[in-house]
C-alpha cells in the first residue's frame, strides 16, 4: 500500500474518531443539562416541568434540589451509575427519620434523579423494633429501585430478610450499615417484577425471627413493633 494513500487513511480514521467524541460529549451535554433530555423525559413522568441542576458533589445535588435546611448523610451505597446517600435530617428524641437519594454520575457533574423519605414520630404505647419504608420501581427512569429501607431501632435485632413468594420467589437479605452518629441501617434491592404481599422478617442474633410483617402497598412505610401501634403514632413527610 503507497505510504500517501496510508497516510490518508489514518487521517480519516482520525477525524471518524474525533467527530465520534464530539458527537458523545455533544449528547452528553444536551442530556444532562439541566432542562435537557432526561429533565424532559422526567417531566412526561411526573406529568410537570422540571429543570435538575447538577451538583460537584452528590450531596450538592440533593441539596440543590431537595434545599433542606439541615442534613447529615450517615451512608453512602455505591449503585450502577451512580450512589445511594442515606440521609439524617431530623434528630427527634421521640421517633427517628430516614431520607434516601439517588444521584447519577455524569460528565458534567453529579445530577440528582429520585428519592424519598419518612418522619414516624414515637409511640407512648408500644416500642418499635425497627421501622421501614418501600420505594417503589419508578417507570420511565432508571433508578436503583425497588428496594426496602429502613432503621434498626432495637440492638436485638442483628438482620433482616425480605421473603418473596410469587412469581420470583426468594429470600433477600439486607445489608446493614452503621454510622459514625451510631444509626444502624438497613436495606434491600428487590428484582424489578416484585409484586405484593411479601415480608419483612427481624431476626436475632441465634437467627430466631423476633417480628415479621406482611407489605401489602409498594409504598408503605412504618414501624415494625411487637404490637402494632395505631396509625396516628406515626406521620410520613414524603415519598417523591
Amino acid at each position: 500500500m503507497p505510504k500517501q494513500h496510508s497516510s490518508r487513511l489514518i487521517r480519516i480514521g482520525v477525524g471518524a474518531l474525533l467527530t465520534c467524541i464530539i458527537l458523545g460529549f455533544a449528547y452528553a451535554v444536551a442530556k444532562d443539562l439541566p432542562g435537557g433530555l432526561e429533565d424532559r423525559r422526567m417531566s412526561h413522568v411526573i406529568g410537570g416541568t422540571i429543570r435538575i441542576p447538577l451538583g460537584k458533589t452528590p450531596e450538592e445535588a440533593v441539596q440543590k434540589v431537595r434545599q433542606f435546611p439541615v442534613m447529615q448523610v450517615i451512608h453512602k451505597e455505591s449503585v450502577d451509575g451512580g450512589v445511594l446517600l442515606f440521609i439524617k435530617r431530623f434528630y427527634q428524641k421521640e421517633g427517628s427519620d430516614l431520607q434516601i437519594e439517588y444521584v447519577r454520575k455524569t460528565w458534567l457533574g453529579w445530577k440528582w434523579v429520585w428519592g424519598g423519605g419518612y418522619g414516624i414520630g414515637g409511640s407512648t404505647t408500644v416500642k418499635a423494633m425497627l421501622n421501614y419504608m418501600v420505594m417503589p420501581k419508578i417507570e420511565g427512569i432508571h433508578t436503583p429501585f425497588p428496594m426496602v429501607v429502613g432503621e434498626v431501632l432495637d440492638p436485638s435485632i442483628k438482620s433482616v430478610n425480605i421473603v418473596i413468594d410469587g412469581q420470583v420467589p426468594g429470600v433477600y437479605a439486607a445489608k446493614s450499615a452503621g454510622s459514625e452518629v451510631g444509626h444502624t441501617i438497613w436495606f434491600a434491592f428487590l428484582p424489578l417484577s416484585v409484586s405484593t404481599p411479601f415480608e419483612i422478617e427481624a431476626l436475632n442474633a441465634r437467627g430466631d425471627i423476633v417480628v415479621r410483617k406482611t407489605i401489602n402497598d409498594t409504598r408503605s412505610y412504618g414501624p415494625i413493633s411487637l404490637e402494632q401501634p395505631q396509625p396516628q403514632d406515626w406521620l410520613n413527610i414524603q415519598n417523591s
